[in-house]
């Protein structure tokens, strides 16, 4: 669908929206980001926007000279990896995939868990990374080695799919853990101590806007490195099952809070993303529906009005405290009768329960000139935090 105009206040940028509908709560969010002083152009909203702490999820924008770390969310860095076996997955019946759950839940730790004592061993090019202050250098050394290789909470997870020729998917689905939102709170505070807009940003030309993009990239490092850790744990329990390696041909891996330098309208810019994800023409990426409905693999189709960018899930149409009011165990169980899952957290897993969430088709009609979806990815297993 071509993008509706959002009307924003007096003097601010336009607001295009590639949603049919949206929460006006973030209509309103999206109103109050246009008319910061330092967004460019306008402001772009993806089909799964909704209300989030700062800006809406599903919020595209770009600046000149500012980066805003209010505006990228606590979990820096977080996307999805998907890596694609050349195994029938129909092979793997309901009895192997609760094995293969239960396996992996014993060396991927999930929710507020973390690895203890020491933690794994970091990267060397993550050891000691150059974080602007002493106190982020410590959290970092703190936090680090315990959080990575761990999935986390909330919409965070670890899946086994099958898609359209048989073929088994590992879909993973996490970010910078405590690392990216103890670099967060820092810059959000500077921001607001020293920051321009009523939703702070700081300029690039200064000492704490360097500082901030900086150690905002270092977060996107750590959680790629949190990802490829995540599925390395979860490949040696696949491995002697499917006896078969990824095809690395087909291996996904994209951000979607994160801040980027690219070219748009002519002139360099800086992107901010939050719930989005960036794929330029023909890119590959991957939009997650949620526990009970399919996942996509697409391409990008380069939209200019989009800054390229396209939806980073299905996006919630009920909070966390409305699927638990709403939702009961006994509907997400029938909801999840065809795929594997921790059936013992179900008061708990109701808050990611697919009535959570919108219908992922209709948000794949919804951006239908962002992107090509190329593979339908359908659950078989899901580990969730």
């Amino acid at each position: 669908m071509s993008p509706r105009l959002l009307p924003a206040e007096p003097g601010a940028v336009p607001i295009l929206v590639w949603a049919r509908r949206s929460p006006p709560g973030a209509e309103q969010q999206l109103r109050h980001l246009a008319a910061q002083p330092y967004v460019v152009e306008h402001v772009a909203a993806m089909p799964d926007l909704h209300v989030s702490e700062g800006i809406a999820v599903g919020t595209v924008f770009a600046t000149e000279h500012h980066v805003v770390p209010g505006a990228l969310g606590g979990d820096l860095g977080c996307g999805v990896s998907a890596y694609r076996f050349e195994s029938p997955a129909a092979s793997l019946g309901p009895d192997v995939l609760r094995e293969l759950l239960e396996r992996l839940a014993q060396v991927i730790p999930v929710g507020d868990a973390t690895h203890r004592g020491r933690g794994l061993a970091l990267p060397p090019e993550l050891e000691a990374p150059p974080l602007s202050t002493q106190k982020l250098r410590h959290a970092w050394e703190r936090l680090a080695p315990r959080h990575l290789g761990t999935l986390g909470g909330g919409n965070h997870f670890l899946e086994l799919d099958r898609d359209a020729v048989g073929d088994l998917w590992l879909l993973v689905h996490s970010g910078s853990r405590g690392v990216g939102a103890a670099i967060s709170d820092h810059h959000q505070r500077v921001a607001r101590a020293l920051g321009e807009g009523s939703l702070p940003g700081l300029r690039l030309d200064t000492p704490e806007g360097a500082a901030c993009l900086a150690d905002l990239e270092l977060a996107c490092r750590f959680a790629r490195a949190n990802r490829d850790t995540l599925a390395a744990r979860a490949l040696s329990v696949l491995a002697p099952t499917l006896e078969v390696a990824p095809d690395a041909a087909s291996t996904v891996d994209v951000h979607h809070n994160h801040v980027s330098r690219e070219w748009h309208f002519g002139r360099p810019l800086w992107v901010h993303r939050k719930g989005a994800m960036g794929l330029e023409a023909g890119a590959r990426g991957l939009i997650p529906g949620s526990m009970g409905t399919a996942s996509y693999v697409v391409e990008g189709r380069a939209e200019p009005r989009a800054f390229h960018s396209c939806s980073h899930g299905a996006g919630r149409v009920l909070t966390r405290r409305e699927a638990r009011a709403r939702i009961r165990p006994a509907a997400l169980a029938q909801a999840l009768r065809r795929v594997v899952h921790d059936s013992g957290r179900a008061a708990a897993l109701v808050e990611e329960a697919p009535a959570a969430y919108r219908d992922i088709v209709e948000v794949l009609e919804d951006e239908a000139d962002l992107v090509t979806p190329v593979r339908r990815l359908t659950p078989m297993a899901v580990l969730k935090g």
